[in-house]
């Protein structure tokens, strides 16, 4: 991959930016995502080779809302704009964009009116498709220059094209899969008008990140904080095949992990690989810094503050340390910039994307920061991590502790790991644990009154809950027979002491929601 070889998204607040990088990257093109206020800043050093704009919640006729930095036009290189990133475009170079009209949100058919590179090769002039539409607003003046090639019942310039400068714009979303030939029409963006090769692959990427890595640290030492999820593990081994023995791996136990998380983290890194590892009993110094603590958020920061201070001890014992390095992953980076200030901007507090606190004077090394999740997985396998390591369902930095709603206490911990494993046992057996993008146990808040054998009990309720997704931004609720959640409930309930009832959970997750994860 050449530098230049590049796609800017410049994003306008839209819950689904993140699935226009997806579509970049599946067509073998690298992208970056930035707030519309930092774009200028993301033209340099290297300009991209086209720019994206994204769709968003506002207004463009009102007062005061996001606009396109001037110099995404002045770059001359194509541009792409999408629902308001049409409408900025077309307001800022001389069209005219009102509120009022027949709005369109759902699905919508499109006709296509006119020619375009943008079509080539999946729709032609007469053709009507199926779109998906979310906008109130509407274009009703094009710009000088351009031209309509596409319209709907709401929308008369429902996609808008400047063939002489490389301008586009559709007002429908064709990053969604409610747009069936919208990743052939971003393709066609990113290939037939930017003229991307498309060989982004990931044996490129990862020469490219040990190349990095070792220009970053040059003969400075590295600790990478392992948490037993496959995010820390890959990033554990690009680094160490960058710098060898450069690097040390601390492994900090803290009382919060699943059944027998500890021994299989420390067998791995320690057996497989001879990677250096330093295993951090820490169970009860989490447990007594938690006692007390209900607030999901305020356990999430002070697991991720104790973290922090033993990761400082751990590096003045060591001696001379330079660099810390997170598993912190692209959809970490877009919740952490948010410019809407919504609640995604709290999702990852346990990551410190931000930046490290002011007092430690370690660096920052994040390798998969430009990486979705499914990516992660991919580059483990480039780099030989076990397929059963590779596949892991993906567990939270604070681990059990926001699996259990109210106060975490030992005892808690104890009847949640039991039934989190009974659980997963389950979905093994049935050979469903790769199909399922996570599933996990909830320990509920609430004590219910039942009946086993002769005796009454007065014990929790376990909630369960099983997702596919393919980046983790979003996710739909596993369909589980009855047959299987009545196995799985039965053996929870007979084994394990504490739970005497069991429901299963089948909220979806949205872009933007927050779950128990």
């Amino acid at each position: 991959m050449t530098p230049q070889d590049k796609i800017l998204i410049v994003d306008f607040g839209s819950q689904v930016t993140q699935l226009i990088a997806r579509r970049v990257r599946e067509a073998g093109v690298y992208s970056e995502i930035v707030p519309f206020d930092r774009a200028e800043q993301a033209l340099s050093p290297v300009l991209p080779k086209a720019i994206i704009l994204s769709g968003g919640p506002a207004s463009v006729h009102e007062t005061g809302t996001p606009r396109v930095p001037q110099a995404v036009f002045d770059a001359k290189v194509p541009v792409l704009g999408i629902c308001y990133g049409e409408q900025a475009m077309v307001a800022q170079l001389g069209g005219v964009v009102e509120g009022g009209h027949t709005r369109e949100f759902g699905r919508a058919e499109l006709e296509i009116t006119g020619a375009t590179p943008l079509f080539d090769g999946i729709w032609q002039e007469g053709d009507r498709a199926p779109v998906w539409m979310s906008h109130g607003d509407r274009v009703t003046r094009l710009p000088p220059g351009f031209r309509a090639v596409a319209i709907s019942n709401g929308a008369p310039f429902a996609a808008i094209a400047d063939d002489t400068r490389r301008l586009y714009g559709v007002q429908f979303h064709p990053e969604v899969v409610h747009t069936p030939d919208g990743a052939a029409l971003i393709a066609n963006f990113v290939h037939r008008i930017a003229a991307c090769a498309g060989d982004w692959t990931m044996a490129q990427f990862r020469a490219t990140e040990i190349a990095k890595v070792r220009a970053q640290v040059g003969k400075g030492r590295v600790i990478c904080g392992l948490s037993g999820g496959v995010d820390s593990a890959v990033a554990a081994l690009l680094i160490h095949e960058a710098i060898g023995d450069q690097l040390i791996c601390i492994f900090v136990d803290h009382g919060l992990l699943r059944e027998n998380e500890a021994r299989e983290v420390a067998s791995l890194f320690r057996g497989h690989y001879n990677i250096p590892l330093i295993a951090v009993d820490a169970g009860a110094r989490f447990l007594a810094a938690l006692q007390g603590v209900v607030d999901p958020e305020a356990k999430r920061k002070t697991i991720g503050r104790l973290f922090v201070e033993i990761f400082e001890e751990e590096g003045e014992r060591l001696g001379q340390v330079d660099f810390l390095a997170q598993g912190t992953l692209y959809p970490d980076v877009i919740e952490s910039v948010s410019f809407t200030g919504g609640p995604s901007v709290t999702i990852k507090s346990h990551h410190n994307v931000g930046g490290l606190p002011e007092r430690m004077r370690l660096k920052l090394i994040e390798p998969l920061r430009e990486l979705f999740k499914d990516e992660v997985r991919a580059l483990g396998r480039e780099l030989g991590l076990p397929p059963a390591f590779v596949n892991r369902h993906p567990f939270p930095g604070p681990g059990l502790a926001i699996r259990i709603p109210g106060e975490v206490t030992e005892e808690k911990l104890a009847i949640l790991r039991q039934a989190d494993a009974i659980y997963l046992d389950e979905i093994r057996k049935a050979g469903l644990y790769d199909t399922i993008w996570q599933a996990f146990a909830v320990l509920l808040p609430v004590r219910t009154v039942g009946v086993m054998g002769d005796a009454r009990t007065y014990d929790f309720a376990c909630a369960l809950r099983a997702v596919t997704s393919t980046d983790g931004m979003t996710a739909d609720y596993y369909d589980f027979s009855h047959d299987f959640l009545g196995a799985a409930a039965r053996r929870i309930i007979n084994e394990v002491r504490g739970i005497n009832r069991v429901v299963y959970d089948i909220t979806s997750k949205p872009p933007g929601t927050i779950e128990w994860e």
